[in-house]
């Protein structure tokens, strides 16, 4: 029996040695015609001096049906070039006899890593490719921009001690949280870009003031530091802006989108006019008891409501528009706005009273409410709406004027996130049903169009 085991086993291992000696032999050729590539050109989007990109994929087809030898594969600037790539598993800057099975491909992985102080502004290299059957390349372009960095650490508490001025010469780059001191003011000019990395955001403390000044083309924009575009219509990339009791923040054409709460107010002040949240894994403005008076003021796409009031406050919205189509987590009510006196502090319940106005504005999206009212019984909770456009569902009643229009269709260009166009179409309900007199207040719409004429509900003319 032992015997037989040990002729069965030698039996094995001398099959498996013949076949692999008798497999089809690997042969490597030059290639007798061009390479293919998925792509010619590669465009990373804008990084900025001491950020790695994003990494970017190309594919190098082999459509021969033989294996081939690609003699070169190298990036033109060599180890001076801003880029690094990594070809077939392997990361450098040139590459030798690098094989391809017939029918087969392989990865180019590509990313950008400026140096502080990057000599370009635009960077472009290209990945070259050499075979006897030509010379071919890959383009990479990428935008590089300076930056300034505030970043935390055990023993830096990365706090703004002075008044405090940022202009557009150079994008913010935050890491961590980054705190406005208590009594002093930030002002932000327009084209200003501040990013936040992974669970950062932006402190203001008692008393002191944010400023964000844009203007129209030329945003103050806060965002995630994540720059590959998808990222623009996904949240949760950074934490938000938070104001405490008695700040002022102060917006206008400024652009907040892709946190977790885009603005945060307890007990503070806030003026917003022109301005765009969008995209929010809980609210776009959480207010608890505070003051907003707001114009012109565009939201879209957040998971528990655009706009979020907590133990009352006073707040005024005028020519506004609040779409929601909230589809990251169907457990989300995905509301355009949500009103209660009460607040839960940590283990204590606040009350306060609220009074709310809202005027020649959209409130819509494709739940059955957009409008969610919790008021406490025996408090203050005095809620208007003159000339609104409003999604609700039955049993639901707010205090309305006879020109607002319920659940109808709005008929936005696009509420699609990342196409957004919330202008309505020219057949829109919201067409011409504003109060004249209210849009006399404000007499252009968010991109200056004038609406003193029939005006439109809404942000946009």
């Amino acid at each position: 029996m032992n015997k037989f085991k040990l002729i069965l086993g030698f039996s094995f291992w001398f099959l498996l040695t013949a076949v692999a000696c008798n497999r089809d032999e690997i042969n490597f050729e030059m290639p007798s015609q061009l390479l293919r590539f998925s792509s010619d050109t590669v465009f990373c989007d804008t990084v900025y001096n001491q950020v790695r990109s994003e990494t970017y994929a190309v594919k190098i087809y082999n459509d021969e049906d033989k294996d081939v030898m690609i003699p070169k594969i190298s990036l033109e600037k060599g180890a001076a070039s801003l880029y690094r790539i990594n070809v077939d598993g392997k990361a450098g800057t040139d590459f030798n006899n690098i094989p391809l099975r017939k029918k087969d491909s392989l990865y180019i992985f590509v990313e950008i890593a400026p140096i502080a102080n990057a000599p370009e502004a635009i960077a472009e290299d290209r990945v070259n490719v050499e075979t006897p059957a030509g010379k071919q390349h890959v383009t990479l372009f990428s935008v590089v921009q300076d930056a300034e960095f505030f970043i935390e650490t055990k023993t830096n508490p990365n706090i703004l001690a002075n008044n405090t001025s940022w202009t557009n010469s150079k994008a913010k780059i935050i890491f961590g949280n980054l705190t406005l001191a208590e009594g002093k003011s930030l002002n932000i000019q327009p084209g200003t870009k501040v990013y936040f990395h992974k669970n950062s955001g932006l402190k203001i403390s008692k008393n002191s003031t944010l400023t964000a000044t844009g203007s129209l083309n030329n945003e103050v924009i806060f965002r995630g530091d994540r720059n590959d575009t998808r990222y623009d219509t996904i949240p949760k990339n950074w934490n938000g802006i938070s104001a405490d009791e008695n700040a002022i923040v102060n917006l206008d054409y400024t652009k907040i989108f892709g946190g977790t709460r885009g603005l945060e107010l307890k007990k503070a002040n806030a003026t917003i006019n022109n301005s765009i949240f969008h995209t929010h894994q809980e609210f776009g403005i959480y207010a608890v008891n505070s003051i907003v008076t707001a114009k012109n003021l565009v939201m879209n796409n957040c998971g528990e409501a655009d706009f979020g009031i907590f133990k009352g406050g006073t707040y005024n919205i005028t020519h506004s528009t609040f779409a929601n189509y909230w589809n990251f987590n169907a457990a989300l009510p995905g509301l355009g706005i949500y009103a209660a006196n009460e607040y839960q502090n940590g283990t204590t319940t606040e009350q306060g009273a609220l009074s709310l106005s809202i005027k020649n504005s959209i409130i819509y999206g494709d739940k059955e409410n957009s409008v969610v009212f919790k008021p406490t019984s025996g408090q203050t909770f005095n809620a208007t709406f003159q000339n609104c456009l409003l999604k609700y569902g039955t049993g639901s009643s707010y205090a309305t004027d006879a020109g607002s229009i319920k659940n109808q269709d709005p008929k936005f260009q696009n509420y699609f996130t990342h196409k957004m166009n919330l202008r309505v179409k020219d057949d829109s309900p919201a067409k011409g049903k504003g109060n004249v007199t209210v849009a006399a207040s404000v007499p252009t719409d968010i991109v200056g169009v004038s609406r003193t004429a029939s005006p439109t509900i809404g942000a946009y003319q």
